[in-house]
């Protein structure tokens, strides 16, 4: 392979990820991608291996086949991307495509777990389903108990918080617009 810095330049494109991205997936430092992309250094395999595993693409698929810069459709649950931490899990849909106009975000919430003592607002609009447990929503004035099955749908700008008031943990999907979070 004569240029493996340029196809693993389209191969990061085609998944969206900026090179420091990449490199945090992958474990590794940012200026190592950055040499290998533009030609300055050859990967050992397992340098190579550790970042196309970052990619979600074997060394096998690497080097079988060109990647153009094309929007996946179909995520498998370990391409989620986890944006939150401590108490409560934020996995992201497709977190790395460009111009998204949709934030999809599968949510686990721990027993006791908020998203903090003051109400949020940021611009846009979100929804959510409840899959398990409960969680306590608050939009403005009214506060509702939800569980499996209940859904909520309000503009993002309405000052809200989410709380899981149970004692199991609370797993509910949710969409955002324009992706906010």
């Amino acid at each position: 392979m004569d240029d493996i810095g340029g196809k693993l330049r389209r191969l990061r494109e085609a998944r969206g990820f900026s090179q420091r991205e990449l490199a945090k997936r992958a474990g590794v430092s940012n200026g190592a991608i950055s040499l290998i992309e533009n030609g300055e250094s050859d990967p050992t395999v397992g340098l190579l291996k550790k970042i196309l595993t970052g990619l979600s693409v074997s060394v096998s698929e690497f080097f079988s086949r060109d990647f153009i810069a094309v929007s996946p459709f179909f995520f498998a649950r370990d391409e989620l991307v986890e944006i939150g931490s401590g108490l409560v899990s934020y996995r992201e849909v497709a977190s790395t495509l460009k111009q998204r106009k949709l934030q999809i975000l599968h949510e686990r919430y721990k027993p006791g777990a908020d998203t903090g003592p003051s109400k949020i607002t940021h611009r846009g609009e979100e929804g959510g389903l409840v899959l398990e447990g409960q969680l306590e929503v608050q939009v403005g004035d009214h506060t509702r108990l939800l569980g499996p099955g209940d859904a909520y749908q309000f503009a993002s700008t309405s000052p809200h918080r989410f709380r899981n008031s149970g004692e199991v943990d609370c797993v509910l999907v949710t969409a955002c617009t324009p992706p906010t979070f």
